[in-house]
């Protein structure tokens, strides 16, 4: 008997996991599992997990920030920088690291597919790639020191400190599952709006 490879969405899409295409690919699946996909593995403060979807709309919005006038197809590169998680979960990088390459090969295949089903290159630039990783580890700092419990001497020595006017008046936000979705749709929508 073959190993089932793929998994039916609630959209009715039925997304194959070693071999996905575009076209099976919708923004309200991805919605839908980032924001019941809980980062830090649920360790953290507050009444609701702290989920991807919140997670990612924070990347693009300290993304936004730190590159003033970048474009939207940028913006939107960097809020869907985890979304294959939407599907392959969320591991912290020790177990990344212990899973081994084939959790990389897997998020690169997915992470291809969606960005050619949104209108971007399948590989980002190496400077935007780069500047989304940077907004990443700002995020995972604000996260680290305000909901999982790091004190900020161990933060900086994992993710290194942000600038002072980079966090500035930046929320680290608990919220329902479905209000988080319902800005993650339309955070998509805007960019895709803003690439006509």
């Amino acid at each position: 008997m073959a190993v089932r490879a793929w998994q039916r969405m609630l959209s009715g899409r039925r997304l194959d996991l070693l071999d996905p295409t575009p076209v099976d690919i919708e923004v309200e699946d991805i919605a839908h599992g980032l924001a019941f996909v809980a980062r830090w593995n649920g360790q953290t403060r507050g009444d609701w997990p702290y989920s991807v979807a919140e997670h990612s709309l924070l990347v693009e919005e300290i993304f936004t920030r730190c590159n003033p006038g970048i474009a939207a197809r940028w913006q939107l590169a960097a809020l869907l920088h985890d979304a294959p998680e939407y599907v392959i979960g969320d591991m912290i990088s020790p177990v990344k690291a212990a899973v081994g390459p084939g959790y990389g090969e897997l998020d690169l295949r997915l992470t291809a597919a969606i960005h050619l089903r949104f209108g971007l290159p399948a590989v980002l630039p190496a400077p935007i790639k780069k500047a989304i990783k940077a907004a990443d580890k700002v995020s995972a700092w604000l996260e680290a020191v305000r909901i999982a419990g790091f004190k900020e001497a161990e933060a900086d020595k994992l993710f290194g400190r942000p600038a002072a006017e980079t966090i500035k008046d930046l929320e680290i936000r608990l919220r329902p599952p479905a209000t988080v979705r319902a800005d993650y749709v339309s955070q998509v929508a805007a960019r895709l709006g803003a690439m006509i």
